[in-house]
């Protein structure tokens, strides 16, 4: 039986139809993928244990990492595997498949090592670092359409045009049969207990190698799918018995963004996964974060599925002693989308919330407040570790000012607690922590010109990231100040850049430079500066 993303029993499907090849059992697949020829571009991946989170979960958590195959994905396997198979005037005429990741790669890889010509079929809004890596590869590259339903449908077409032989990301039995060689390794790595084994689920070609070998030679082992809460194909077409073709899908995790799973897969999948889980991408980006700190390499989102999986099945069955087994399977991770990974993975470790606060806008407010966040309770956790990540404000009304803080917190839920709390304080409080348009966008809009900020002078400091650094600033500087803008973000460092908003008159000038030496935090004025002038002063 699966369980559905809603944690409810699935009622037992009825059977798929068949392939024209007819339905292969477990035993055959077997066959198949004992039989499969990988080898040749791919090598035995490390089935590596993650010690850090291993000791956090209180259960062994075994890493494979088909992110360390030569085009950083396990998608080499199942494509050459197919293409080993072809015949001697089929590798001739050439193959063909659409694809604008990691497929396309191991396609490319294939048809060099095989001496075949590959046409590889991507979607016009692939990124040029990707265009370029098959190219490199030695494939013909021809972009056509605005998606990959697009280009998979000008591949088909080129492919009777050509004569050409198409490449199937996920459904043949063939790449099936290849991407169940990972299951064959982790079995023979790990000889002894093991309870579970997460699967990241696209097409499905993946799972349904690693279920059909599993069952065939440890059925005891439980096969565990994941997928996207925006992106979960396979689990809506399992609830409903057939596959369901999704409108849309989410792109975060792009590797496992398929709208239509194959019907071979689905067909594997109903009769062998023995549980389906999704994520979000909050969970996903923390993951993302404890495979780095266990190897030191940063996986793409599809590639932490598993381990995002593995963290929230133990939270939900609190378990311990287990083994568990997560397959790493790509790392084809862009550059350009690590800082927004870095923000969302304390949140997704309940290790940061995030909250609109509305205080009175008079002087001493602020530092009343910040004297509130110091002293919060513990709320379970240690209240001294607790600390302020994040600090958005820009004066912007005479009765109250709204800003947006980030606090370090260590389990779930504390955020509602958190919120309480400053409201029976006085400080009315939103919970943002779970609000993507806050996590996505508001936080960094927090701001703008006020026509309320006279005789305002804007500095860049860098404060010592210790407690008691921002009370020291705000007990040294005079009482008839006033803040009147303030931007904070950790980053992880021994540091804090932080930008101020100062309404000092101009005949405080002498005692203004005096507060600023004896503060001795380094520090650039910026009220000059013509990007401050153009979208901060009125």
């Amino acid at each position: 039986m699966s369980t559905t993303k809603s944690g409810k029993r699935a009622s037992a499907p009825r059977k798929a139809s068949s392939l024209k090849t007819g339905d292969l059992s477990p035993g055959e697949y077997l066959k198949r993928i004992l039989n499969a020829k990988v080898y040749d571009v791919a090598h035995e991946s490390e089935l590596t244990p993650a010690k850090s989170l291993s000791e956090r979960l209180g259960n062994q958590v075994l890493l494979k990492r088909e992110d360390q195959q030569a085009v950083f994905s396990f998608k080499l396997r199942g494509a050459y595997n197919k293409m080993a198979h072809l015949s001697a005037s089929q590798l001739k005429k050439g193959v063909i498949c659409a694809s604008a990741g990691n497929h396309a790669q191991g396609v490319a890889l294939g048809a060099k090592t095989l001496g075949s010509k590959a046409v590889i079929v991507m979607p016009i809004t692939t990124p040029e670092l990707k265009v370029n890596a098959v190219k490199a590869l030695g494939a013909e590259v021809v972009l056509h359409g605005e998606s990959y339903s697009e280009a998979h449908d000008f591949a088909m077409e080129l492919e009777k045009k050509k004569g050409l032989t198409f490449v199937h990301p996920f459904d043949d039995p063939d790449v099936i049969a290849g991407q169940g060689t990972i299951g064959m390794e982790i079995l023979r790595q790990c000889p002894g207990r093991l309870d579970a084994i997460f699967v990241a689920i696209g097409g499905g070609g993946l799972i349904s190698g690693v279920a059909n070998y599993f069952k065939a030679v440890r059925p005891d082992v439980r096969v565990i799918g994941v997928q996207m809460n925006d992106s979960n194909a396979m689990m809506q077409s399992i609830e409903a018995g057939q596959r369901v073709n999704l409108s849309d899908v989410g792109l975060f995790s792009d590797g496992t963004a398929v709208k239509l799973v194959g019907q071979e897969t689905f067909r594997v999948s109903r009769n062998l996964v023995d549980e389906f889980m999704t994520v979000d991408t909050d969970e996903v980006c923390a993951a993302i974060k404890d495979i780095f700190i266990d190897t030191r390499s940063i996986v793409e989102p599809a590639g932490a599925l598993a381990v995002a999986a593995i963290k929230k099945y133990c939270a939900l069955h609190k378990i311990k002693g287990h083994t568990l087994a997560a397959i790493l399977c790509g790392a084809n991770m862009n550059f350009d989308r690590l800082r927004f990974v870095a923000e969302r993975a304390e949140v997704g470790e309940n290790r940061e919330a995030l909250f609109a606060v509305t205080i009175p806008e008079e002087r001493g407010s602020f530092k009343e407040f910040c004297h509130l966040l110091g002293s919060l309770p513990a709320f379970g956790s240690s209240a001294s570790a607790r600390q302020v990540t994040e600090f958005n404000y820009r004066m912007n009304d005479s009765a109250v000012a709204h800003v947006f803080v980030g606090l370090t917190t260590t389990k779930a839920l504390e955020s509602q607690k958190i919120a309480r709390h400053l409201n029976q304080h006085g400080f009315k409080s939103l919970d943002l922590t779970h609000d993507d348009l806050a996590k996505e966008h508001i936080r960094h809009m927090v701001g703008g010109a006020s026509a309320q900020a006279q005789d305002e002078r804007l500095l860049r400091f860098i404060f010592p990231e210790r407690p008691g650094a921002l009370m020291k600033f705000l007990s040294t500087m005079q009482p008839n100040w006033n803040i009147s803008l303030f931007h904070y973000r950790n980053q992880g460092a021994d540091y804090g850049r932080i930008l101020v908003g100062l309404q000092v008159p101009k005949t405080d000038d002498k005692p203004f430079k005096t507060f600023l030496k004896v503060l001795g935090y380094p520090y650039i004025e910026e009220t000059q500066n013509p990007v401050y002038q153009l979208f901060l002063k009125k």
